[in-house]
């Protein structure tokens, strides 16, 4: 029987005077009514605190309360801790089900996924695929750290960084033709998941496209030499009907030729892993790129250097060279006729170096930035074809930096210009030497 709290107290209140006016009666058949009372009152003390040991000992057995039987306040306690002790199991068993669903899931998927810890990288938990993947045991690898494990020094430097991009085209320690991708993400306060995921199929596609693409550029060269050389034989003054139609022959394969030889530039870009680290003296490559600059405005912007780093790069001067002309050609281009293109080599406060390229131009709208370094992506189709762009300049100076682990940042704003940096690290520079000239 469940009692309301405050009935439960007038029962046992109730039951309480009961008691001792029975034992007050008692004690006064005998003459001692008071010593009857005490003797009431001890008894009721004792009962109490009986019943109050008794609560202790269920509670201290972890064994489940029985159901309780009686009136009063101690059966009403009973009941209370018999319902928080049942709504407590029946909660612990439903997060037992969600763990037990949430870890077949997680041993369901292909990716492999550790559980790691935040403070000192030790592994609390990983899937069937992560032994797959990684190679790892179970149980004998749990709690040991992921860095003992895990030892290529990719690995241990990008976990000792800050790990936010994903670390792309790993080989497995159980098989190097396969390849991982390992990301990192946040799980709680205290631990990390580490994902890994095989990526060799996406890899062989990426490799066959680049493969593709190169054959099919290298392939379409002899043709476009053989095509614009004919052309070049034929002259319009011969054929004064045939001359507009042969000057925009030649231009589409003038532009069809720089489309292969951009698409050749990527490619052998994308094929190398690693460039020679040789020093770029940047005095004559500066002032190169202001000569091919004022060459392709023909006096129709004004052109600037602004060098304020006596220091060189490290890195291909064969491909640095690529990428800072593409910033320039590109900045010209873009710019109407009257305005400024602005070269500027400098000093970062950290020790590395930054070479911009600015321009007067139109801009480029927000939605357009994180995009633009895609190939053949286009601003505006009409615009590119007006200029003469290829769709892959940006292409080839992304990958260009990336190789020289530099970056390439934009920033823009429609009718105020852009301005494109290369971003070089401290490892990157070099002293000048004093005949770099």
């Amino acid at each position: 029987m469940n009692w309301i709290p405050g009935r439960a107290w007038q029962h046992s209140l109730w039951r309480l005077a009961g008691w001792l006016l029975l034992c007050a009666v008692a004690g006064g058949v005998f003459g001692r009514p008071l010593a009857g009372l005490s003797l009431g009152l001890a008894g009721a003390l004792g009962w109490h605190y009986w019943q109050i040991h008794r609560l202790l000992r269920q509670l201290g057995s972890r064994r489940a309360i029985a159901s309780p039987e009686g009136w009063g306040v101690f059966s009403e306690i009973q009941a209370q801790l018999f319902r928080r002790q049942r709504e407590s199991r029946q909660r612990k068993r439903r997060l037992q089900s969600l763990l037990h669903a949430f870890r077949e899931a997680a041993a369901a998927l292909p990716d492999g996924v550790l559980v790691v810890s935040r403070r000192d990288g030790r592994i609390a938990w990983f899937n069937e695929s992560a032994t797959r993947l990684l190679g790892l045991r179970h149980p004998d690898d749990l709690g040991a750290r992921l860095t003992h494990l895990l030892r290529a020094p990719r690995v241990v430097e990008w976990l000792s960084g800050d790990a936010s991009e994903p670390l792309i085209d790993l080989p497995s320690p159980v098989d190097p033709q396969r390849r991982l991708l390992l990301r990192l993400a946040d799980y709680t306060s205290e631990q990390k998941l580490l994902i890994a995921r095989d990526v060799s199929k996406l890899m062989q596609l990426e490799q066959v496209r680049r493969d593709f693409v190169a054959n099919v550029s290298h392939e379409l060269r002899t043709p476009l030499t053989v095509i614009h050389g004919y052309l070049d034989m034929l002259d319009g003054e011969d054929n004064p009907e045939l001359a507009g139609l042969l000057d925009e022959m030649r231009s589409q394969s003038a532009r069809m030729n720089r489309i292969v030889e951009d698409l050749l530039t990527l490619s052998r870009l994308e094929s190398m892993d690693r460039v020679p680290s040789e020093r770029v003296p940047m005095q004559p490559l500066l002032q190169a790129l202001r000569r091919d600059a004022e060459a392709l405005s023909s006096g129709r912007h004004r052109i600037s250097l602004d060098e304020h780093c006596p220091c060189d790069l490290l890195g291909s001067s064969k491909e640095l060279q690529s990428a800072f002309s593409n910033l320039v050609s590109n900045a010209v281009r873009y710019t109407p006729a009257g305005g400024e293109v602005r070269i500027r080599f400098a000093r970062e406060a950290d020790g590395g170096a930054r070479l911009s390229v600015s321009d007067s131009g139109p801009g480029i709208a927000p939605q357009h930035l994180p995009r633009i370094t895609e190939r053949f992506y286009r601003v505006s189709n009409s615009r590119s074809r007006d200029t003469g762009g290829t769709g892959l300049g940006l292409a080839i100076v992304k990958h260009a930096l990336n190789l020289h682990h530099a970056r390439l940042e934009i920033e823009s704003e429609l009718g105020r210009g852009s301005t494109f940096s290369c971003v070089f690290a401290p490892e990157q520079v070099a002293a000048q030497e004093q005949d770099a000239a």
